[in-house]
């Protein structure tokens, strides 16, 4: 009889472990996603003494932006959101170039970005986040001192590729082979340093958006719950009758 007893109170106490971890790694598994990332203006050049923002968010806690700078990891000082964080460069100079990406506390990481920021004359205004197969791309280049047509020369991987009268090129219908480094140069003007073109799916969004993806999650929580409870009580309604064929012997 007391084996018995011993051997339910250890089913019973396995199913309540069992609930537990289903709720645990759900809350894992929602707070893994991908931060979010945003630069403004949406661009990886900057002309010197430009005013640069970034923006984090995440679920997983306290944002943080995060870099590497002159092969120098830091944490930026900006004032920590509880999910949301923006932080601005009033001035950017040739030293805030490099990685930058951002984290939470509670373990999500966006994809980095280097960003430059030059002392010439000349950028390219190219996306800032991976593009995906088949959009449209546009890229522009831009002068310091004047903002009329202007003849430009566009490079991919150090080859010329095209010239445009209108100091922008259009890409369409991207492919991985347009993947490369990609730069402009106006004649008698100076050229820009060279970004990278990245044309794939982002990781943030191989996953479901994030509505989509709690909602689901609340739904599957909710599904398992209802499992976990009807799984209790046929247990208990088990004991039970096995305790009353027990009396009745």
């Amino acid at each position: 009889m007391f084996s018995q007893q011993q051997h339910n109170m250890e089913v019973t106490a396995l199913c309540f472990r069992l609930m537990i971890l289903v709720f645990l790694l759900l809350g894992a598994h929602v707070q893994n996603r991908d931060a979010a990332f945003r630069i403004v203006p949406n661009r990886l050049q900057f002309f010197e003494y430009e005013s640069v923002s970034f923006h984090c968010e995440g679920s997983g806690g306290s944002a943080q932006l995060r870099g590497i700078r002159n092969a120098v990891e830091f944490i930026s000082s900006c004032h920590e959101g509880t999910l949301v964080l923006s932080c601005t460069i009033q001035r950017a100079y040739q030293g805030d170039g490099g990685e930058y990406w951002c984290e939470t506390k509670g373990g999500e990481r966006s994809n980095s970005v280097n960003i430059s920021v030059t002392v010439g004359p000349v950028i390219l205004e190219s996306p800032v986040l991976p593009v995906r197969d088949g959009q449209d791309v546009t890229l522009s280049c831009r002068n310091k001192t004047t903002s009329s047509n202007i003849t430009v020369d566009f490079y991919k991987d150090g080859l010329l590729i095209r010239s445009s009268s209108t100091g922008n090129i259009s890409i369409l219908s991207v492919s991985r082979s347009d993947e490369g480094l990609y730069k402009c140069r106006i004649p008698d003007g100076g050229e820009s340093a060279e970004s990278w073109l990245t044309v794939g799916a982002l990781h943030r969004e191989t996953c479901p958006s994030s509505d989509h993806f709690i909602h689901v999650v609340l739904v599957l929580r909710t599904v398992l719950t209802i499992v976990m409870v009807a799984l209790l009580l046929l247990l208990v309604g088990l004991l039970h009758w096995g305790k009353l064929g027990v009396a009745q012997k």
